[in-house]
């Protein structure tokens, strides 16, 4: 039994088993899901095999020091923001040993929100040490808080997919 709805369950069990068949790992930098994407994959038996490491970078001075996001890109485009997600999932890449980081940054609500960036809207990134890059931007609505953690963490795990898909 996991913690998690059973389509992200199901989500995890499938990194576990792709990336292990290639050798593969992989490290999140994850600031509205608070680790949650880590939670998922780690709910899974071996995925010690796998999953590296996790950046909980919750504030704009974690995702300088910890993973690299530039105060420009922070102060030019704001936290939540595709930019932001592209630097944090490098960062979170090329200080880890992950052949594929993912990373989250969004507005769950239920403050915080505005006309330019709604309660909902999140930006999310992949990055392979092949070159790979996907990203998103989802715009899942005032679901509630813990809705657009776990739609988030669900669309996450679907990018990881993607990457080691798209790298067959």
């Amino acid at each position: 039994m996991s913690l998690f709805p059973a389509e992200t369950a199901r989500l995890a069990e499938q990194i576990i088993t792709l990336y292990r068949a290639r050798g593969w790992m992989v490290a999140m930098a994850e600031s509205c899901t608070g680790g949650l994407i880590a939670g998922a994959l780690t709910d899974v038996s071996g995925s010690s095999a796998v999953v590296d490491r996790g950046f909980v970078t919750y504030t704009n001075e974690a995702k300088m020091e910890l993973i690299g996001v530039t105060p420009v890109t922070l102060a030019t485009y704001g936290a939540v923001s595709r930019e932001t997600a592209l630097q944090m999932a490098h960062g979170a890449l090329y200080r880890s040993r992950a052949h594929v980081a993912v990373a989250v940054t969004g507005i769950a609500g239920p403050g915080g929100g505005s006309a330019d960036k709604p309660v909902g809207l999140v930006h999310l990134a992949a990055k392979s040490r092949s070159g790979l890059i996907l990203d998103k931007e989802m715009h899942y609505g005032d679901i509630g808080r813990d809705g657009v953690r776990l739609a988030t963490v669900e669309t996450a795990l679907e990018l990881l997919v993607e990457a080691v898909q798209t790298a067959a």
